[in-house]
């Protein structure tokens, strides 16, 4: 049931972590971050350069999850209740989820997960507990996407965090016509080391290829 509501364009929400109930939110304005538009900030290509994380993907997707999960200053609550967590968990066991994360000195210190459905990539959250360890996750996730033949990235709503890599808002209608040309082509999450580099440089050129509102309770 879940994949096929991602698959009409909806997606699944909880008031509050205590919350039991689940919602499907449709937005009126979707989110989105166009892969061949991504902008990578200068300052945060600087930093990549320096190798600063190590870089994984399906090692730890329950710990992503209870990161993204995780209370912190100014959000105290989050969407992400047990019922969630156990529905993505089951999704990652049968291979359509996936975390991307940012390690350092053995520690998990940033990271995001998200839903793969045809040729359409469906991100939930991330989260960070060092500096720039998200951003690297997002950047990661982008080259992955573009190299593996994605269409798509969903971010459901738009944050200024998400707006400086060049997501934009667009009508509910257009993301639908996005959604289901994406659905009707395939496309290879690549479980293996990319180059962050072919997401794209500073200048918003390719630099190189590696391979290295409405809700309705249920």
């Amino acid at each position: 049931m879940l994949l096929r509501a991602y698959a009409m364009g909806v997606f699944p929400m909880a008031r509050s972590r205590d919350d039991a109930k689940l919602y499907w939110v449709d937005p009126e304005q979707r989110g989105i971050l166009p892969l061949e538009r991504f902008h990578l900030p200068r300052s945060l290509a600087k930093t990549l350069r320096r190798n600063p994380f190590e870089m994984r993907v399906d090692s730890a997707f329950a710990e992503v999850m209870a990161g993204c999960a995780e209370s912190r200053p100014g959000r105290e609550d989050t969407w992400i209740n047990p019922r969630i967590v156990e529905l993505f968990c089951h999704l990652h066991r049968l291979g359509s989820a996936h975390s991307v994360e940012s390690w350092q000195d053995g520690r998990l210190v940033g990271g995001l997960y998200g839903l793969a459905l045809g040729a359409a990539f469906f991100g939930e959250s991330m989260f960070s507990r060092e500096t720039d360890a998200s951003k690297a996750a997002l950047v990661d996730l982008v080259a992955r996407l573009r190299l593996g033949g994605f269409r798509l990235l969903d971010t459901q709503f738009i944050t200024g965090h998400l707006s400086r890599f060049g997501a934009v808002e667009i009508p509910r209608r257009h993301y639908h016509r996005l959604l289901h040309r994406a659905l009707d082509g395939s496309a290879t999450f690549p479980l293996h080391p990319v180059d962050w580099r072919l997401a794209v440089a500073g200048d918003g050129e390719i630099e190189r290829i590696s391979n290295g509102r409405g809700q309705i309770e249920i």
